[in-house]
C-alpha cells in the first residue's frame, strides 16, 4: 500500500465513522474529504468543479425541484380512504401496489407523507396495521424507475462520471419488479400476523383552529356530519359547530349539519385545501375573493389598536386587505367564532391577504410578520391533474426517444412557473443543496479512489479468499457490503460509498463492471431493518406507534427476500460479460 492510498483510506475511515455517528452533516462530511484531497493534489480544483454540472447530478436537481409542485397534487391523499376499504388482506394488496407505483415516479418522502395524514386518520384499520406496509412499499417502489429516488440518480451520475453509458429510465424495471412483487407477496402472506394492531389515540388537540361557513344550497345541508365525510378529516378535527349563536361541541357524527352553521375546525392550517373542495363551504377567504393559497403568520404587536376588540368590529378586511382564518393564543382552548373573540397582544393570527396587503402603512404597526406560510396542496385539483399529466408526458417521450429527459424536465419546470404552480422562492426554499454537495463530493471522492487505485486494493481485501467461488459470489459481497452500509447511514452515502469499491471488484475479475453498479444502487434502497436508515421510516414510526422491535420483525424478511431476489436476477438483466 501506498502513503497516497493510506491517506485516501484514512480519509474514507473518518468519512464512514462520522456518518455512522449522525452527528454531522453528510453533505458537509463528504464536502470536506473531497476538498481535502484536492488540497492534497489528489485531483484537480477545476475538475472537481466540473462534477457540478454532470448531467446526472443536474438531472437530479430538476426532479427534485418538480417534485415540488407534483406534492401538491391530491390524487393519492384523496384515494387513500378508497384504498384501505374491505377486509386487511384485501386493503394491503391494493394500498402497497398504489404506493409502489406511484413511488416509481415521485419523490418516496413525498409519497409518505401525502399518504401519512389520511391513513392516520382511517376509519378502516388501525394505523399500526398500514403505515409500516405503506412505507416499506414508498422504497420498494423507488427501485423500479431510474427517477424513482434520488439514490438512483446519485449512482446515475456517478457512472456518466466514470464514462459509463447512462441508465434509461426503465432500465431498472425487470430487476424492480421482481422485487417487488416477491417482497409485496411476503408482506401480504405475514403482515396480518406480524404486524401489531395499535388502536389510534383520539387527538383534537392543535395549535391553530380555523371555520368555514355552510353556505345557502350546499349539498352539506341536511345530512350528518359522519355522512358528509367531517368527522375525522386527515389533518383537521371538527370541534364545534356554532349555530344562531349557540357553540355544539363536542360535534357528534350523527349531528346534522345545516346551511348557516359555522364549522370550527382544529389542525394544520396549512391543509386549508381540505375545506375548500366540500360544496358550499366557504372559508373567510373565499368569502372576500382573496387568493385562499396565500397565507401570511403574524402576530399581534403591543403597539397595536385591535387589542381588546373583535375583528368584527374593526372591518379587518379593508383596513388591511386580509381575512383572518386562524387564531392560536398560547395553549389557551378558544371557542366561538373568530370574528367574535377580542383579540390580545402575542396573539398569532394566519391571515389570507390580497396584493395590496403590505402597502398598507398600518401594517407594522399592528402586527409582527412571522412568515409566509404556503398550502400545502393545490386548492384547484384541476391543477394537479395538469401537473401529474405533463410529468407523464415529459417521461413517456423520453423513453420513446422523442426528447433528451433532461431537456423534457426543463421545459415542464418552465411551464409550471409560467403558469404560476410553483413560485422563485419555493424553488428557492426546496433546492437540494445537501444532495448537490453529497453527490458532486461522491464524485470526486470516487474519482481520487479509482486514480490513486485505492479501490482495487479494497476490492482485493473483500475478494480475500473468495476468488475461488467466481464473479458471483464476489456480486453478492458487493450487495451485502452496500446493504450494511445503508442500515447504517444514508442511502445516498452508502450508495456514493459502494460505488468505487464495486468498480475496484469489477476491474479486479475482469468483468463488466455494470452488474456490480447495479447491486449498489439496489442494495442502497434495502433499508427495512432499522427506522435509522431512511427517513421515510422514521416518518411512520411514531404516528404508528411502532418500537425497534416491529421494525426488526417486519423488515429482516422484507430485506432477506430483496437482497435474494436481486442476487438472482441482477446478473441476468445485467450480464458480466
Amino acid at each position: 500500500m501506498t502513503l497516497q492510498q493510506g491517506v485516501v483510506f484514512a480519509g474514507l475511515a473518518i468519512l464512514i465513522v462520522e456518518l455512522v455517528r449522525g452527528k454531522r452533516s453528510p453533505a458537509a462530511l463528504f464536502a470536506s474529504v473531497a476538498f481535502a484531497f484536492m488540497l492534497l493534489g489528489y485531483t484537480s480544483l477545476q475538475k472537481g468543479l466540473q462534477q457540478l454540472t454532470n448531467y446526472g447530478l443536474v438531472t437530479v436537481v430538476v426532479l427534485l425541484l418538480l417534485s415540488v409542485v407534483l406534492d401538491k397534487s391530491r390524487l393519492l391523499e384523496q384515494a387513500a380512504e378508497q384504498l384501505v376499504r374491505g377486509p386487511y388482506r384485501w386493503a394491503l394488496t391494493k394500498l402497497y401496489l398504489a404506493t409502489s407505483v406511484y413511488s416509481a415516479f415521485l419523490n418516496n418522502t413525498a409519497v409518505v407523507a401525502s399518504l401519512l395524514g389520511p391513513l392516520r386518520m382511517s376509519r378502516q384499520h388501525s394505523p399500526s396495521r398500514l403505515l409500516i406496509p405503506m412505507c416499506y412499499a414508498a422504497s420498494l417502489g423507488g427501485v423500479l424507475t431510474l427517477v424513482g429516488t434520488s439514490t438512483n440518480l446519485l449512482v446515475n451520475s456517478l457512472m456518466v462520471g466514470r464514462g459509463m453509458p447512462a441508465l434509461e429510465i426503465f432500465d431498472l424495471f425487470p430487476v424492480g419488479l421482481m422485487i417487488v412483487l416477491a417482497c409485496g407477496t411476503l408482506m401480504i402472506t405475514t403482515y396480518p400476523r406480524i404486524l401489531p394492531d395499535t388502536p389510534m389515540a383520539e387527538d383534537a388537540s392543535s395549535d391553530y383552529f380555523l371555520e368555514a361557513t355552510v353556505r345557502s344550497g350546499s349539498k352539506l345541508a341536511g345530512r350528518t356530519v359522519e355522512a358528509n365525510g367531517l368527522r375525522r378529516l386527515a389533518h383537521l378535527f371538527l370541534t364545534e359547530i356554532v349555530r344562531d349563536g349557540q357553540v355544539i361541541a363536542p360535534v357528534q357524527p350523527h349531528e346534522i349539519v345545516l346551511s348557516g352553521d359555522l364549522l370550527v375546525f382544529s389542525g394544520d392550517v396549512t391543509r386549508l385545501d381540505l375545506l375548500t373542495h366540500f360544496d358550499g363551504l366557504e372559508t373567510h377567504g373565499q368569502h372576500y375573493k382573496l387568493p385562499v393559497d396565500n397565507l401570511v403568520e403574524v402576530v399581534l404587536a403591543g403597539t397595536s389598536t385591535l387589542a381588546r376588540r373583535t375583528i368584527k368590529e374593526v372591518d379587518f378586511r379593508s383596513q388591511f386587505d386580509a381575512a383572518v382564518i386562524a387564531v392560536r393564543r398560547g395553549s389557551e382552548r378558544m371557542a366561538g367564532p373568530i370574528a367574535d373573540i377580542p383579540l390580545a397582544v402575542g396573539d398569532t393570527l394566519v391571515l389570507v391577504v390580497g396584493k395590496d396587503f403590505e402597502k398598507h402603512n398600518n401594517i407594522a404597526r399592528n402586527f409582527v410578520i412571522v412568515r409566509r406560510r404556503e398550502v400545502q396542496k393545490f386548492t384547484d385539483s384541476r391543477k394537479g391533474l395538469v401537473a401529474l399529466a405533463g410529468f407523464v408526458a415529459a417521461i413517456a417521450l423520453s423513453a420513446c426517444g422523442v426528447v433528451d429527459f433532461l431537456k423534457a424536465l426543463l421545459v415542464l419546470l418552465w411551464a409550471f412557473l409560467a403558469l404560476g404552480y410553483v413560485s422563485t422562492s419555493e424553488l428557492r426554499r426546496n433546492m437540494p443543496y445537501q444532495i448537490v454537495l453529497i453527490i458532486a463530493a461522491a464524485l470526486v471522492i470516487s474519482d481520487v479512489m479509482i486514480d490513486t487505485a485505492a479501490a482495487e486494493v479494497l476490492a482485493s481485501a473483500l475478494l480475500t479468499g473468495a476468488e475461488n467461488f467466481g464473479p458471483y459470489w464476489a456480486l453478492a459481497i458487493v450487495l451485502l457490503v452496500t446493504w450494511v452500509l445503508t442500515e447504517l447511514m444514508s442511502n445516498n452515502a452508502a450508495a456514493a460509498l459502494a460505488f468505487p469499491i464495486a468498480l475496484g471488484v469489477a476491474a479486479k475479475l475482469g468483468v463488466d463492471p455494470k452488474p456490480f453498479v447495479m447491486a449498489v444502487l439496489y442494495g442502497a434502497s434495502c433499508s427495512f431493518v432499522t427506522p435509522y436508515g431512511y427517513q421515510t421510516n422514521l416518518m411512520v414510526m411514531a404516528p404508528g406507534r411502532y418500537s425497534l422491535g416491529d421494525f426488526v420483525r417486519a423488515g429482516t424478511p422484507v430485506a432477506i427476500v430483496y437482497l435474494l431476489v436481486a442476487l438472482v436476477t441482477i446478473p441476468i438483466v445485467f450480464p458480466m460479460h
